[in-house]
Parts: C-alpha cells; sequence; structure tokens
C-alpha cells in the first residue's frame, strides 16, 4: 500500500510513530511504502497515476484533480484551524492592511489550499486574482522568497507558516477565521477503494485512534514530528496546538463547503468546468465508537 504524507497531519504522525501496520495485519499481510510530498498537487498527480492509494492533502487539490478527470474518492475529512493557514507579510512591510494587497506581488502554490484562501481572503476586500501579481511557488521556494523580499505577501499554511512566523516578525493579513470554514482531506485513489474498502476502513479507523492520541500526547506528538521533519520543535508544537487532529466522515455539510470552494474556482474561471464533489465521496467509513 502506497501512502502519500506531507510535513504536517496525521499521516505524517502516522509514519513517525508506526502502528499502523500492525493495525491492519488482520486484513493481510501489507508492505506500507510512504512517500513525502512538498504539497498537495503533485501526490494527486502521483495518485492520478495510480502511484499513491491513500494521502492527506489540503481543501484545493482534489478539486483540481476532479476537474481534470483523476480517479480519486473523498474517504474522510479534517478540519482545518483558524490560525493554521494565512495571508502574511513581513512586519516592516507597507502592506498594513488586506486591502493593500492590491497590485503586490503574493506568492502561494497553484491548486493548493493557498490558492483557495487567497481568492476567499481577495474577495473580503472586492479584489480578484487580477489586481495582484500571483507569483506560483511551491513551498520552500516561497519560504526563500519571502525571506529575501522578492515577494511582497505570502498565502500558507502550516507548518511552513508557523516556521515563518518562528524565523522573523510577520503579520497576518488575514487568516482561515475571517474566511468560510473548510476541510482537509484523506483522499484514495478510486480503484484502491473498490477493490480494498475494508483496509481503507481500517486505516481511517487507525487514524482517528491516533488523532485522539495525538491531541492528548501534544508535546510528544511535536517531538516526534519534529524528529521525523526537521523542524525545530517549538514550531511543530505551534502547529500542533493550533490545529487538533480529528478524523471526521463525509457530512452533507463538509461536502456542500467543499462543492461551494469548487464553484468558485469554476466562477473565476480558474477550472475549465463545474465539478460535483459529490460524485467522488466514498461513504464506507464510520468512526469507531
Amino acid at each position: 500500500m502506497h501512502i502519500g504524507y506531507q510535513k504536517s497531519g496525521v499521516l505524517l504522525l502516522a509514519k513517525s510513530r508506526g502502528g499502523l501496520e500492525a493495525a491492519i495485519k488482520p486484513l493481510g499481510p501489507f508492505k506500507l511504502d510512504w512517500v513525502e510530498f512538498v504539497s498537495g498537487p503533485p501526490l494527486l498527480e502521483a495518485m492520478r497515476a495510480g502511484a499513491i492509494d491513500i494521502g492527506a492533502v489540503g481543501d484545493t487539490p482534489p478539486i483540481f484533480a476532479q476537474a481534470a478527470g483523476a480517479p480519486i474518492v473523498y474517504a474522510a475529512a479534517v478540519p482545518n484551524a483558524d490560525a493554521g493557514e494565512a495571508v502574511i507579510v513581513p512586519a516592516a512591510s507597507p502592506i498594513r492592511a488586506l486591502a493593500d494587497i492590491k497590485g503586490a506581488k503574493v506568492g502561494f502554490t497553484k491548486g493548493s489550499s493557498s490558492h483557495l484562501l487567497l481568492i476567499e481572503a481577495l474577495k473580503l476586500v472586492d479584489l480578484t486574482l487580477a489586481d495582484i501579481k500571483p507569483i506560483y511557488l511551491a513551498p520552500p521556494d516561497a519560504a526563500s522568497a519571502f525571506a529575501s523580499g522578492f515577494i511582497d505577501a505570502w498565502a500558507i499554511w502550516d507548518p511552513y507558516l508557523a516556521l515563518a512566523q518562528h524565523r522573523a516578525a510577520t503579520r497576518t493579513l488575514v487568516n482561515r477565521g475571517s474566511l468560510p470554514p473548510s476541510s482537509s482531506f484523506i483522499l484514495a485513489y478510486k480503484p484502491f477503494a473498490e477493490r480494498s474498502p475494508h483496509l481503507l476502513a481500517a486505516v481511517l479507523d487507525f487514524l482517528a485512534v491516533l488523532s485522539a492520541w495525538s491531541n492528548v500526547h501534544v508535546d510528544e506528538s511535536a517531538r516526534i514530528v519534529s524528529a521525523q521533519t526537521g523542524i525545530p520543535s517549538d514550531v511543530a508544537l505551534t502547529a500542533i496546538r493550533r490545529a487538533p487532529l480529528a478524523i471526521e466522515p463525509l457530512t452533507p455539510a463538509i461536502v456542500a463547503r467543499q462543492q461551494a470552494a469548487a464553484d468558485t474556482f469554476h466562477q473565476q474561471g480558474v477550472i475549465p468546468a463545474p465539478v460535483a464533489v459529490r460524485e467522488a465521496v466514498w461513504s464506507g467509513w464510520r468512526p469507531p465508537a
């Protein structure tokens, strides 16, 4: 089983702490292949090709993947924290308020959760992407561009957000708390979900239990993440404290929120055709009692 993970979230913790292989052993002998990705879009490109069976991404990558015809399904949701993603500027920036961002060079990862965050943030001040200078960068490159002043502002998520805030003084123009609520997701390759529904459900059961454990053992979780990623432990702790882990089934409200996000991208001409999120929802899991 091939699992795609990023530098935060429950799948990273599952890889780092271990235990998943033992949890699914009753269903058969499975070898776990863990693959790290810098963001959601390349993870879903790999899933589209059948190279990843299960992965964790933000709200936006599955919309772009579904628009491109990728064989993916939403398996479970992960609530996004209000302070876990934001648009930031250096503390000394002349950009004092969100409306001042007009004409600025803003870095973000195309097709990632920061893409949606930025669109929704600009709406608050009656702006669109046409009113700024979008600079499409992967998070590590954007971090360097932000530190050097090549970009004026940065739309980004944890742990990169927490890392930037720890490295230098920044100002938050807006975070998720001022915008419509959203979820990240555990996704699965559709043929895998159809072929191995009991295995997928067992993985989600394990992740739900691990999430509850993490929220009780916050300091230990931060140490585990720090050791695995090289992110300083205080940065990891910041990210974990403001985004307690949870794995939730896909409720109608969550699907409706995701549909609204998909509609936003279509209305702004970012994706070429409407996307029906419900067509990619896998309903084969309910959390353990």
